[in-house]
């Protein structure tokens, strides 16, 4: 009869392993036995027996010598698998027969563990393969479509056996197979292996020494739980162990009987699912992080405001121009947001650590634009500091450059401009060697640079330079969807910031803005509101509070007239228009009756949002 202090231990969660200072086992409950291989109730059951000739013999080892038994060559020749390329400590896999003297068996071997190594064959109308996955750490064998599959920390040895004469499955390897003395090698010289499944009968260990049941090269100390035992002082606690494939937490004292020790008491407890829980978490702040990063970039390149088909173009083509080193040209009005864009690119690219420097090129002096880009040497000019100073170009060395308004850089300065664009190297003034900077370059304007470069004011190669990437932000008056949008991204903004409650907009004042052209386009919405938003006294701002004024015919216009520029684009964009419907899209024939270049006309097309009128 069973001592029913072992039936309680029996139900316990923890492995419990007890023995005496000779070694000999006093209690080896269920759980320990799951955890030590003894006994297997998973998976496809099979009776206890042994391989015998003709039996096919299917590998995945994953280091020869190790965890397989000490397992050899010579061992791999009972069942006809030879291999010269085959070293100690070398993974392979290979399928072979049981007692073939003529060697049919097949294998494949490595001594690198990268990627994953692979075989198939065919024996007795069955699909066989052997694969080890050296990157996710497992050794799959299948058998047709069915896999047994063990997954391994350092190395392991897994088998499947298939009986000769029926051609299914009588043994496959599983966790626990060293303490079971299932390993390769014994099994090949004739050993019998235990049974699994519902042919597992219970094996009781209670009364034999621990050494029967566990070999000393076992994966926890068996020598130091015996010496413990015996009066030695050895404690651990909660060391972390992998038995078996198992993740499991080992604690190991003394029992003592009025202070006389009368045996140790190992305690065991399977980790693996909370190691499955820590590795969901870490997977699921992994993949917070990665939202977090994705929001950040979205929000990023968000803060160009609006739902417009033409600035959702503007955003992904930014996006885009992040992610590369070419130069870009940020083309439009006065007010667009050209700065704006400029800081997303350098944001969202591998430089947005790097120094971003903003160079207003039309406020810089003619006779200072040279030595405030480049620098100077010390005592270069009268005036200039003893020790020199560092040009722009420099200060902003593996970082971005953003040079605004760069159509107002004088002429004699582009030679150079465009020297340093294509070597990234300069010399400062006065100087006689080169620095050479590793910068992204965007430039920005509100010219026309085709008209700017036949009237002779832009030099030509230096516009072809510029104009890698070009990207046009539409004027909000060819956009007046977005002006809503803007109203309710900018209100709370500019409340917050001058210090007040946040206010609401009154479907009047709504009215009154989406009617007006907006000439200094988002530059004068921010000053129009920010305005309101000062001089209200109210919650809610009212048409009173905004200073614009419309025509009596509903055309947008401003206190001092309709805009020459705005009236020239709206002309362009209708007579572009009209070009593409009289031609039926035929760019060539646009382009021959307006009388205009390919470069001009392509410019103009993204200008106006008039790419999908053509037909290419």
């Amino acid at each position: 009869m069973k001592d029913p202090s072992n039936i309680i231990f029996d139900e316990v969660s923890e492995g419990l392993i007890v023995v005496d200072p000779n070694g000999v086992i006093k209690c080896y409950n269920r759980m320990a036995k799951e955890i030590f291989g003894i006994i297997y109730n998973q998976g496809i059951g099979h009776s206890a027996g042994s391989i015998v000739e003709n039996d096919i013999v299917i590998i995945a080892d994953t280091m020869l010598g190790e965890d397989d038994g000490g397992l050899t060559l010579e061992d791999l020749k009972n069942i006809g698998v030879s291999s010269q390329k085959l070293k100690q400590g070398d993974a392979f896999v290979s399928i072979g027969i049981m007692g073939d003297k003529s060697y049919n068996g097949v294998i494949e071997c490595t001594s690198s563990r990268e990627s994953t190594l692979y075989l198939e064959n065919i024996y007795s109308k069955n699909k066989l393969t052997a694969a080890i996955d050296f990157c996710n750490r497992v050794a799959i064998i299948s058998i047709n479509d069915i896999k047994y599959t063990l997954n391994y920390t350092k190395s392991i040895g897994h088998m499947v056996v298939l009986c000769g004469n029926t051609g299914k499955v009588k043994f496959y390897q599983a966790r626990g197979y060293t303490s079971r003395r299932d390993d390769i090698k014994k099994l090949l010289n004739g050993t019998i292996f235990a049974s699994k499944g519902d042919y597992n009968y219970t094996i009781d260990v209670v009364g034999h020494s621990i050494f029967d049941v566990h070999p000393k090269e076992t994966n926890i100390n068996i020598v130091d739980f015996v010496e413990a035992a015996n009066g030695k002082y050895i404690s651990y606690t909660n060391q972390v162990k992998d038995i078996n494939g198992r993740s499991t937490r080992c604690s190991l004292v003394q029992l003592k009987d009025d202070n006389k020790i009368i045996g140790a008491l190992l305690k065991v407890q399977d980790i693996t699912e909370l190691e499955n829980i820590i590795k969901e978490r870490d997977y699921a702040i992994a993949s917070l992080n990665d939202a977090e990063n994705k929001l950040k970039d979205y929000d990023e390149f968000g803060r160009i405001i609006g739902q417009s088909d033409s600035i959702k173009a503007v955003r992904k083509l930014a996006r885009k121009a992040s992610e590369i080193d070419s130069t870009v040209l940020l083309l439009g009005d006065s007010g667009t947001g050209k700065g704006l864009v400029a800081e997303c690119i350098h944001k969202g690219s591998r430089r947005t650590n790097k120094p971003f420097i903003y160079v207003n090129c039309a406020s810089i002096p003619k006779e200072l634009i040279e030595s405030e880009l480049f620098g100077y040497e010390g005592g270069a000019f009268t005036g200039s500091k003893k020790e020199g100073k560092k040009g722009l170009f420099e200060v902003a060395h593996e970082g971005t450059i953003f040079l605004d308004e760069i159509g107002d850089i004088p002429l004699y300065m582009q030679a150079k401009l465009l020297h340093v664009l294509q070597s990234k190297r300069f010399n400062r003034v006065g100087g006689t060697h080169y620095i050479e900077v590793d910068v992204k370059i965007i430039a920005a304007t509100n010219k026309d640079l085709d008209i700017a470069v036949n009237q002779g004011e832009f030099r030509r190669d230096l516009y072809y330079r510029i104009n890698v990437f070009p990207i046009f932000i539409p004027p909000l008056r060819l956009r007046k969807e977005d002006i809503y949008t803007l109203i309710m991204y900018l209100t709370p903004k500019i409340c917050k910031r001058a210090g007040c409650e946040e206010k609401r907009i009154s479907a009047g004042v709504i009215k009154k803005m989406l009617m007006y052209d907006w000439p200094g386009n988002v530059r004068e919405v921010e000053n129009v509101l920010e305005r309101a938003i000062n001089v209200s006294d109210e919650h809610t701002i009212f048409t009173k509070d905004i200073s614009i004024i419309t025509s009596a015919k509903g055309s947008e216009s401003c206190s001092f007239g309709y805009s020459l520029k705005g009236a020239i684009e709206i002309a362009e964009r209708k007579a572009i228009e009209n070009a593409l419907k009289i031609t039926a899209g035929d760019k060539t024939e646009a382009m021959r009756i307006l009388n205009i270049s390919k470069s001009g006309f392509y410019e103009k097309l993204k200008r106006y949002n008039l790419q999908n009128k053509i037909n290419d």
